[in-house]
């Protein structure tokens, strides 16, 4: 199974109840598609170095959140095999591009908003 990373910026007014309604949410859609939680982290309360327009009182599908990101790892894969697979692949010298690689994921908003 692939590796992602999701990062989530939320408003600096939300309290701790609502970060972990937000996280539990996600959490039930990642399981929802087969997949598995494995770790959060909080980085607590970081000064920005821009500002962010979403603090201008219009009304978003969700409130809490300014803003995501969702990054897949390439090359990691998670599970018993994993070793298994690496003693295979260092005999191999691949010649592939970055975008050589065709992708197969939904385009599926995990929080559904729309950009």
């Amino acid at each position: 199974m692939p590796l992602y990373d999701c990062m989530l910026l939320l408003k600096p007014i939300i309290r701790k109840e609502g970060l972990i309604d937000l996280v539990a949410r996600i959490g039930k859609h990642v399981y929802s598609k087969n997949g598995v939680l494995t770790e959060v982290k909080s980085f607590g309360k970081v000064e920005l170095g821009y500002g962010i327009k979403k603090l201008d009182g219009r009304h978003y599908q969700e409130d809490k959140l300014l803003r995501w990101l969702l990054v897949k790892h390439r090359d990691i894969k998670i599970g018993s095999s994993e070793m298994e697979d690496r003693q295979d692949d260092s005999n191999r010298v691949t010649n592939r591009s970055l975008y050589d690689e065709s992708s197969t994921d939904e385009d599926d908003d995990i929080l559904g908003l729309s950009r």
